[in-house]
């Protein structure tokens, strides 16, 4: 990659992508944290997450909010294909493999439950401030 995500993404699309990035990347190494006010932030932030998908037809508020930015409507699927479907389109633009929605909800859903309990273990074996 030549400092771009993707060719011919803008500066909106790289500070959304990136903004992804940082989330899932709190997602997955969130429940290691050793501070007790993150871990307990992290155990409803997980949940919130979920809801949240569930809440907005399985798209992210990110992407509805670029959507906004860019084209003044809050869902544009057609115009952007990471609409409810950020990992998705990642996996297949590094690997080039193309999972289904159904594989990828598997994938996605099966981490946050493990994600969680990791963080309530961590949490509850926790000796810190």
């Amino acid at each position: 990659m030549t400092g771009q995500t993707r060719p011919g993404r803008d500066a909106l699309g790289n500070f959304c992508f990136y903004l992804h990035l940082l989330v899932l990347t709190v997602i997955v190494l969130g429940w290691s944290v050793p501070w007790r006010g993150f871990l307990i932030f992290y155990l409803i932030f997980i949940p919130a997450t979920v809801l949240h998908w569930k809440f907005n037809s399985d798209a992210c508020v990110l992407n509805n909010m670029e959507n906004w930015l860019r084209y003044r409507i809050w869902r544009a699927p057609d115009r952007n294909p990471e609409e409810g479907a950020w990992l998705r389109t990642l996996i297949k633009s590094w690997t080039g493999i193309a999972l289904t929605r159904a594989v990828m909800d598997l994938i996605i859903y099966s981490a946050m439950i493990l994600f969680w309990i990791l963080a309530t273990v961590h949490f509850l074996e926790f000796q810190g401030s």
